[in-house]
Protein backbone atom coordinates (compact mmCIF):
# COMPACT_ATOMS: atom_id res chain seq x y z
CA UNK A 1 0.00 0.00 0.00
CA UNK A 2 2.93 2.15 -0.12
CA UNK A 3 4.52 4.55 3.06
CA UNK A 4 2.44 7.48 2.98
CA UNK A 5 -1.49 7.75 3.94
CA UNK A 6 -1.79 9.98 0.95
CA UNK A 7 -1.85 6.92 -1.84
CA UNK A 8 -4.70 5.07 0.80
CA UNK A 9 -6.45 8.03 0.37
CA UNK A 10 -6.14 8.21 -3.02
CA UNK A 11 -7.46 4.70 -3.80
CA UNK A 12 -10.10 5.67 -1.80
CA UNK A 13 -11.47 8.89 -3.62
CA UNK A 14 -11.18 6.92 -6.89
CA UNK A 15 -13.16 4.58 -5.72
CA UNK A 16 -15.60 7.39 -4.42
CA UNK A 17 -15.02 9.48 -7.83
CA UNK A 18 -15.91 6.15 -9.83
CA UNK A 19 -19.00 5.61 -8.21
CA UNK A 20 -20.08 9.03 -7.86
CA UNK A 21 -19.64 9.34 -11.55
CA UNK A 22 -21.38 6.04 -12.36
CA UNK A 23 -18.26 4.55 -13.64
CA UNK A 24 -17.58 0.95 -12.96
CA UNK A 25 -14.08 -0.54 -11.79
CA UNK A 26 -12.18 -3.40 -13.40
CA UNK A 27 -9.17 -4.77 -11.62
CA UNK A 28 -7.34 -7.64 -10.70
CA UNK A 29 -9.38 -9.11 -8.10
CA UNK A 30 -7.63 -9.05 -5.08
CA UNK A 31 -8.94 -7.13 -1.43
CA UNK A 32 -5.23 -6.30 -0.55
CA UNK A 33 -3.56 -3.19 -1.78
CA UNK A 34 -4.47 0.12 -2.93
CA UNK A 35 -6.39 -1.67 -5.60
CA UNK A 36 -8.27 -3.46 -2.99
CA UNK A 37 -9.23 -0.08 -1.36
CA UNK A 38 -10.72 0.82 -4.27
CA UNK A 39 -12.99 -1.70 -4.88
CA UNK A 40 -13.79 -1.20 -1.09
CA UNK A 41 -14.52 2.27 -1.55
CA UNK A 42 -16.68 1.65 -4.73
CA UNK A 43 -18.56 -0.88 -3.58
CA UNK A 44 -19.38 1.06 -0.14
CA UNK A 45 -20.62 4.08 -2.37
CA UNK A 46 -22.87 1.30 -4.68
CA UNK A 47 -20.82 1.48 -7.23
CA UNK A 48 -19.57 -1.48 -9.50
CA UNK A 49 -16.20 -3.63 -8.84
CA UNK A 50 -15.52 -6.23 -11.49
CA UNK A 51 -12.02 -8.33 -10.76
CA UNK A 52 -9.98 -10.84 -12.77
CA UNK A 53 -7.76 -13.09 -11.02
CA UNK A 54 -5.93 -16.41 -12.37
CA UNK A 55 -6.89 -19.56 -10.42
CA UNK A 56 -3.05 -19.61 -8.77
CA UNK A 57 -3.39 -16.08 -6.94
CA UNK A 58 -6.65 -16.76 -5.98
CA UNK A 59 -4.64 -17.58 -2.19
CA UNK A 60 -1.93 -15.76 -2.67
CA UNK A 61 -3.92 -12.57 -3.82
CA UNK A 62 -6.70 -13.11 -1.48
CA UNK A 63 -9.51 -12.56 -3.98
CA UNK A 64 -12.41 -10.20 -3.33
CA UNK A 65 -15.07 -11.92 -2.21
CA UNK A 66 -17.39 -9.08 -2.22
CA UNK A 67 -16.88 -8.03 -5.99
CA UNK A 68 -19.84 -7.45 -8.21
CA UNK A 69 -18.23 -10.02 -10.82
CA UNK A 70 -15.21 -12.01 -10.15
CA UNK A 71 -13.68 -13.84 -12.87
CA UNK A 72 -11.31 -16.25 -12.33
CA UNK A 73 -8.91 -17.05 -15.55
CA UNK A 74 -6.07 -19.97 -15.78
CA UNK A 75 -3.22 -17.06 -17.04
CA UNK A 76 -1.70 -13.81 -16.31
CA UNK A 77 -1.72 -12.98 -19.73
CA UNK A 78 -5.50 -14.39 -19.68
CA UNK A 79 -6.23 -11.73 -16.92
CA UNK A 80 -4.78 -8.83 -18.41
CA UNK A 81 -6.52 -9.21 -21.74
CA UNK A 82 -9.81 -9.67 -20.39
CA UNK A 83 -8.91 -6.90 -18.21
CA UNK A 84 -8.24 -4.58 -21.38
CA UNK A 85 -11.23 -6.01 -22.97
CA UNK A 86 -13.94 -5.43 -20.06
CA UNK A 87 -12.42 -1.75 -19.43
CA UNK A 88 -13.27 1.64 -21.50
CA UNK A 89 -10.25 3.00 -20.34
CA UNK A 90 -7.06 2.56 -17.82
CA UNK A 91 -5.43 4.11 -14.50
CA UNK A 92 -2.27 3.68 -13.36
CA UNK A 93 -2.12 4.21 -9.23
CA UNK A 94 1.22 4.12 -7.54
CA UNK A 95 2.53 0.33 -7.46
CA UNK A 96 5.23 -1.91 -8.66
CA UNK A 97 6.12 -3.82 -11.14
CA UNK A 98 2.84 -5.39 -11.52
CA UNK A 99 1.55 -2.00 -12.14
CA UNK A 100 4.01 -0.75 -14.65
CA UNK A 101 3.60 -4.39 -16.52
CA UNK A 102 0.24 -3.47 -16.91
CA UNK A 103 0.54 -0.37 -17.73
CA UNK A 104 2.95 0.02 -20.24
CA UNK A 105 0.95 -3.26 -22.04
CA UNK A 106 -1.96 -1.28 -22.50
CA UNK A 107 -0.09 1.91 -23.82
CA UNK A 108 2.31 -0.28 -25.64
CA UNK A 109 -1.42 -2.00 -27.29
CA UNK A 110 -2.87 2.19 -27.92
CA UNK A 111 0.67 2.51 -29.39
CA UNK A 112 -0.05 0.03 -32.04
CA UNK A 113 -3.47 1.33 -32.31
CA UNK A 114 -4.85 -1.92 -31.11
CA UNK A 115 -7.18 0.33 -28.67
CA UNK A 116 -8.13 4.00 -29.07
CA UNK A 117 -8.71 3.75 -24.85
CA UNK A 118 -7.44 6.42 -22.46
CA UNK A 119 -4.33 5.86 -20.56
CA UNK A 120 -3.97 7.48 -17.67
CA UNK A 121 -1.37 7.91 -14.48
CA UNK A 122 -2.94 9.43 -11.26
CA UNK A 123 0.48 10.95 -9.93
CA UNK A 124 -0.28 10.87 -6.27
CA UNK A 125 2.05 13.27 -4.91
CA UNK A 126 5.00 12.95 -7.71
CA UNK A 127 5.09 9.31 -7.24
CA UNK A 128 5.33 8.45 -11.26
CA UNK A 129 7.72 11.54 -11.51
CA UNK A 130 10.77 9.62 -12.44
CA UNK A 131 9.07 7.75 -14.60
CA UNK A 132 7.31 10.35 -16.82
CA UNK A 133 10.69 12.14 -16.97
CA UNK A 134 12.17 8.57 -18.10
CA UNK A 135 9.33 8.62 -20.87
CA UNK A 136 10.23 12.17 -22.01
CA UNK A 137 14.11 10.44 -22.14
CA UNK A 138 12.86 8.52 -24.54
CA UNK A 139 11.38 11.29 -26.06
CA UNK A 140 14.13 13.08 -26.17
CA UNK A 141 16.73 10.19 -27.24
CA UNK A 142 14.23 9.45 -30.56
CA UNK A 143 12.47 6.37 -29.10
CA UNK A 144 9.01 7.55 -28.94
CA UNK A 145 7.43 9.89 -30.88
CA UNK A 146 5.83 12.98 -29.67
CA UNK A 147 2.18 11.30 -30.60
CA UNK A 148 2.67 8.41 -28.62
CA UNK A 149 3.98 10.30 -25.83
CA UNK A 150 1.42 12.64 -25.91
CA UNK A 151 -1.21 9.87 -25.59
CA UNK A 152 -0.37 9.75 -21.24
CA UNK A 153 -3.02 11.41 -19.37
CA UNK A 154 -1.57 12.67 -16.42
CA UNK A 155 -2.66 14.36 -13.22
CA UNK A 156 -2.47 14.06 -9.15
CA UNK A 157 -6.29 14.52 -8.67
CA UNK A 158 -8.52 12.10 -9.58
CA UNK A 159 -11.73 14.13 -10.66
CA UNK A 160 -9.40 16.31 -13.47
CA UNK A 161 -7.77 12.77 -14.22
CA UNK A 162 -11.52 11.42 -14.89
CA UNK A 163 -13.03 14.46 -16.67
CA UNK A 164 -9.50 14.23 -19.19
CA UNK A 165 -10.08 10.73 -19.94
CA UNK A 166 -13.90 11.51 -20.63
CA UNK A 167 -12.27 13.65 -23.32
CA UNK A 168 -9.81 11.47 -24.52
CA UNK A 169 -9.63 11.17 -28.42
CA UNK A 170 -7.11 9.30 -29.61
CA UNK A 171 -4.71 10.04 -32.15
CA UNK A 172 -4.32 7.95 -35.28
CA UNK A 173 -0.37 8.25 -35.36
CA UNK A 174 1.58 4.56 -37.24
CA UNK A 175 4.30 3.34 -34.57
CA UNK A 176 6.47 2.26 -37.36
CA UNK A 177 9.26 5.26 -39.02
CA UNK A 178 9.73 4.78 -42.91
CA UNK A 179 13.05 3.91 -44.63
CA UNK A 180 13.60 7.27 -45.42
CA UNK A 181 13.48 8.42 -41.51
CA UNK A 182 15.85 6.20 -40.63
Amino acid sequence: MGTRALYRDAARAVGEELARRNIGLVYGGSNVGLMGIVADAILQAGGEAIGVIPFHLVNKELAHDHLTELHVVNTMHERKALMADLADGFIALPGGFGTYDEFCEVVTWAQLGLHQKPCAMLNVVGYYDAMIAMFDHARQEGFLRDAHRDMLILSPDISDLLDRMENYRAATVSKWLAREDL
